[in-house]
């Protein structure tokens, strides 16, 4: 192949789910050998269809997807699927061939290094952490050696020298990838070309350079765009001006006025739709618990696991009360996770809950919600009174429309599950709030909002996130880092 050479083009590619949720129009772009690019858009706009339309998991209802003859694609996905937990490290990875491949050993441990993960080769997925199992899907695509390498939200889960590792890695990378992600600084490092998904018109935008060049180019856009549009209306109104002036007069005039209100009318169709800005969430605010009082959590010692992946037991003395904000930290395969899971079951040695506290608990995996249920039928169920009324206005501010709405949950991209288990948060007004990795999947316009409301929680929070763009926003009381 030659190095310019374009190995995936969309030519007028269409796609919907239903006639209610369309997601492509008509869509156009294509990618060279050898390009690094990033698919950005918003949460539910449909970046992972297209992943799945470039990989052959979806057909395209019109026009076609174009892919180089005998190229290889891998695809890195977010999560790992419920059926995969019982298998071993070696069963997972063998799932990624279509041949059982003999003496995959030296290869899983070549792409576990790669990925910076050291685990034995009989080892059940399910054992992994939430950040270790992200490794284990990075390395899954990566085993394939693909010409092509699609990477959905791969940062996701990741501690800062995971991120460190995979920058690298994707730095000195000498294939084409394309990654899904809204780490604005994580794709700096080697992104050269954005394809933007916009949710109001199905189109892909597609533009050289990363992502804050990207931005820099969209805001120009928006600003010709805006200017023609005002010196047009300018005309527009001194033409009408002129052309009913002239009609007052009679006679010839009347026909000079005709000219000029046709041209008004020119002008009018020449105004272009300015190009509309991705929605944020509305701000919002987490209701806490009534008649909570004194101690809500004391932590005298608590669970992690130290470098040879044993369990220790370390003292502390940690005391939450209403409005107390606590950080825990560490590194993937720590134990946060699992330290936040028996806290919710309150069966964490060392660690109490009051007895009348109640619990909000957004996992990182959406386990608490039923992906069976509706939008609708999840969130009306914890709606205090079925005021159906008040859940779609709650609803709306987090982007989920009458056609989301409808939608079961195991239907929505990760994204939208995040913003459907905030809503639930809500509705539960909980005392203790325990978030493990919330911006993971959320759309960059959606975090200061995110932020903001929890700053703004009046019960006592436990929160465990890698992200320290959106950790600096957030009022934190107390640390507890698992490692020292």
């Amino acid at each position: 192949m030659a190095k310019a050479e374009s190995i995936v083009s969309f030519d007028q590619v269409s796609f919907e789910y239903s006639p209610t949720r369309p997601i492509l129009d008509e869509v156009d772009f294509s990618i060279r050998q050898g390009r690094k690019i990033t698919l950005m858009g918003q949460n539910g706009a449909g970046k992972s269809t297209i992943f799945a339309l470039i990989a052959g998991l979806l057909k395209a209802d019109m026009g076609k997807v174009n892919i180089g003859h005998g190229l290889t694609i891998a695809m890195a996905r977010q999560v790992i699927l419920r059926e995969e937990f019982e298998l071993t490290v070696r069963d997972f990875f063998q799932r990624c061939f279509a041949q059982k491949v003999y003496n995959i050993d030296p290869k899983i441990d070549e792409v576990l290094e790669v990925v910076n993960l050291h685990a034995s080769h009989d080892k059940l997925i399910k054992t992994f952490s939430g950040g270790q199992q992200a490794r284990l899907l990075l390395a899954s695509a990566l085993i394939q050696n693909p010409d092509l390498l699609l990477l959905d939200e791969p940062t996701n889960n990741l501690d800062k020298a995971g991120i460190a590792h995979l920058r690298q890695f994707l730095v000195d990378y000498k294939k084409t990838v394309i990654v899904i992600s809204h780490d604005a600084e994580f794709l700096n490092a080697f992104t050269d070309g954005v394809l933007y998904l916009d949710v109001h018109t199905r189109k892909v935008e597609q533009y050289t350079g990363n992502y804050f060049d990207v931005s820099e180019q969209i805001l120009a856009r928006i600003e010709r765009e805006n200017r023609k549009n005002a010196q047009l209306a300018k005309k527009i109104i001194e033409n009408k001006e002129k052309a009913n002036y002239f009609a007052d007069k009679g006679g010839r005039m009347r026909l000079l006025a005709k000219r000029m209100r046709d041209k008004a009318e020119e002008m009018e169709e020449e105004k272009v739709d300015v190009r509309k800005e991705d929605k944020a969430i509305r701000p919002f605010t987490i209701p806490r618990q009534e008649g909570l009082q004194g101690e809500i959590v004391t932590i005298t010692s608590f669970t992690a696991m130290n470098k040879k992946h044993k369990p220790v037991t370390k003292e502390a003395n940690v005391l939450l009360r209403k409005g107390d904000h606590l950080l825990l930290k560490g590194p993937n395969g720590i134990g946060k996770s699992t330290l936040l899971e028996s806290i919710v079951r309150r069966s964490s040695k060392g660690i109490t809950v009051g007895k009348d506290v109640k619990i909000g608990y957004y996992r990182q995996d959406f386990s608490t919600l039923n992906f069976d249920d509706t939008v609708y039928q999840s969130l009306i169920s914890v709606t205090p009174d079925k005021d159906e009324e008040y859940m779609r206005s709650v609803a709306a501010g987090f982007l989920i429309n009458s056609e989301v709405i409808r939608t079961k949950i195991g239907n929505l991209s990760e994204g939208q599950k995040g913003l459907v288990a905030f809503a639930h948060l809500i509705f539960e007004k909980p005392g203790l709030l325990i978030l493990d990795e919330p911006t993971n999947h959320m759309n960059f316009r959606h975090i200061p909002i995110i932020a903001e409301a929890l700053n703004k929680y009046e019960g006592a929070m436990i929160l465990v996130s890698h992200v320290p763009e959106f950790v600096e926003k957030i009022r934190i009381d107390r640390v507890i880092d698992l490692e020292e």
